[in-house]
């Protein structure tokens, strides 16, 4: 039997290893929650120079004395109106750098704050748009930091998020520096096309002109013709820019197929970027975008003396006046007649007008709603944007949808519609905004979607009832799109603005 002493002894001991057990434990717990609870910071990616030492000079005092030298012989446009896509090549510095300066040069005291660097991929092979999404970009001219919220905007399909393909990738990296010497206070996002299909341009595009505003500036990375003559050389050369200045992507594509087909001695290729400046040219031609102007054109042979085997060099621009009118006087009174025609068409006999428009601004790729009235009150609205069709054809499509498929009312009879007046709202392409307080009743449109649940509200619907800014949302969100009033809030929610011309029937 065990004496109390004893038997005292063993319990206490027991308690008090069971106590350091459970001490011990608690810390062992409390530690691994503490640890797991400490987020490791995220670390900064940093794509680093390329090609510095063998396309520019690695040395930075040496690299800004050459650029400053370029820009010296440079001119500026004379023009006020804002350049929206800038064409650029880029080989060595010592080859095309006087060229490209022309084109930065129109750059110079402008306010850009975001800039789109787009070209093609001369390393690697991928079928996909290639964002370089995070992070900065670095040169002998400091670090210049990744849009990250813009590049996020411009993923989707075939359009990823791939900072691997860039990182020997020279097209890009060469623009960046003229730029580092005449912007300050910007934001890139890099974009290297791989082999697309015509289905990744055209999607791009689209991508690109829904975020792309006036303090955004699109540049594209492309020589021109590679190793003719340079008589050769300058003959192609003239072509490519004839066409790219056409503003026409149909055209520009078709003359490069023509150019290729003559088996000229020595060209291997007439423009290196012809997939950046196809995507370029359909963003003009959705955001109305026609002023193109060669800058300045040279090719190789110029510099190095060397006539037998040379590349070809150009700077284009592209400008747009700020608050231009999509559509002149005479296109506005053909739209609204297409319309009237196109109604009276199909309401008596159900088949739709073969139109053949006048006015060339009736076949660009452009969205419109068209808004029908009787008596002073809405008798149907419907709309498109960014369509896959030219406009004529949406204005069509819309009169006829807003006057039979408008849920809200009954179908227009063949017998009123003398009574109805037409009113056409020519679009412009969707921005995304992350703030509602950004929103512009009277001057902007707002799209309200979250999941299947969408809305929209034209610009003159807030001075038509002279609602408020909080007003005009919470009707958007519960007239238009099914949801709660304050869902303009809603941080899952998703905001796009637009504007819009305006105009309808005397």
């Amino acid at each position: 039997m065990m004496s109390g002493n004893k038997a005292f002894i063993i319990t206490f001991s027991i308690f008090f290893l069971s106590t350091v057990a459970v001490i011990f434990g608690l810390k062992y717990f409390i530690n691994k929650k503490v640890k797991a609870d400490i987020v490791p910071e995220k670390k900064m990616i940093i794509r680093k120079p390329a090609v510095a030492g063998s396309f520019y000079p690695a040395d930075s005092e040496e690299l800004n004395s050459q650029i400053s030298g370029f820009f010296d012989q440079a001119k500026m446009l004379d023009t006020e109106s804002n350049l929206r896509i800038l064409i650029v090549p880029h080989a060595g510095l010592e080859y095309s750098g006087q060229t490209a300066a022309w084109g930065f040069r129109q750059v110079e005291d402008k306010k850009y704050t975001r800039v789109i660097l787009l070209g093609v991929s001369h390393k690697n092979w991928f079928d996909y748009a290639a964002v370089y999404n995070e992070g900065k970009w670095e040169t002998p001219l400091g670090e210049t930091p990744i849009d990250e919220e813009l590049a996020t905007a411009l993923l989707g399909n075939k359009t990823v998020a791939d900072t691997v393909s860039h990182k020997e990738e020279h097209s890009l990296e060469v623009e960046l520096v003229l730029l580092q010497k005449i912007l300050s206070n910007f934001k890139i996002v890099p974009i290297l096309l791989g082999q697309v299909s015509d289905k990744v341009i055209d999607d791009l595009a689209g991508k690109i002109s829904q975020n792309m505003d006036e303090n955004t500036l699109l540049v594209v990375s492309s020589d021109l013709s590679h190793y003719p003559s340079w008589s050769v050389a300058n003959e192609v050369d003239g072509e490519t820019i004839k066409a790219i200045v056409s503003g026409n992507k149909s055209t520009f594509e078709r003359k490069i197929g023509d150019l290729e087909s003559k088996n000229y001695p020595g060209l291997d290729t007439c423009a290196c970027g012809q997939q950046a400046i196809s995507v370029a040219l359909k963003i003009a031609e959705i955001l109305s975008i026609e002023d193109f102007r060669k800058i300045h054109y040279e090719n190789s042979g110029d510099i190095s003396g060397d006539k037998s085997r040379v590349v070809g060099y150009a700077a284009i621009g592209a400008w747009q006046e700020s608050g231009q009118d999509i559509l002149g006087e005479q296109a506005k009174k053909e739209a609204l007649s297409i319309a009237r025609r196109t109604l009276e068409e199909y309401l008596k006999t159900n088949k739709v007008l073969e139109i053949i428009p006048r006015e060339k601004v009736l076949e660009k790729f452009l969205g419109a709603f068209v808004t029908l009235q009787k008596a002073g009150q809405l008798r149907g609205c419907i709309g498109l944007f960014e369509p896959e069709m030219p406009l004529y054809k949406v204005i069509q499509e819309m009169a006829i949808a807003a006057a039979t498929e408008d849920g809200r009312f009954l179908p227009v009879a063949e017998k009123e519609l003398k009574e109805v007046n037409i009113e056409i709202s020519i679009m412009t392409p969707k921005k995304k905004i992350n703030d509602w307080r950004e929103i512009q009743p009277g001057k902007q449109g707002v799209v309200i979607q979250k999941g299947p649940n969408s809305g929209t509200f034209l610009p003159q619907v807030a001075t038509e009832t002279g609602w408020s800014k909080e007003e005009f949302l919470g009707q958007l969100c519960t007239q238009k799109a099914g949801l709660p009033n304050d869902c303009y809030k809603d941080p899952l929610v998703s905001l796009f603005v637009f504007e819009a011309q305006v105009f309808a029937e005397d």
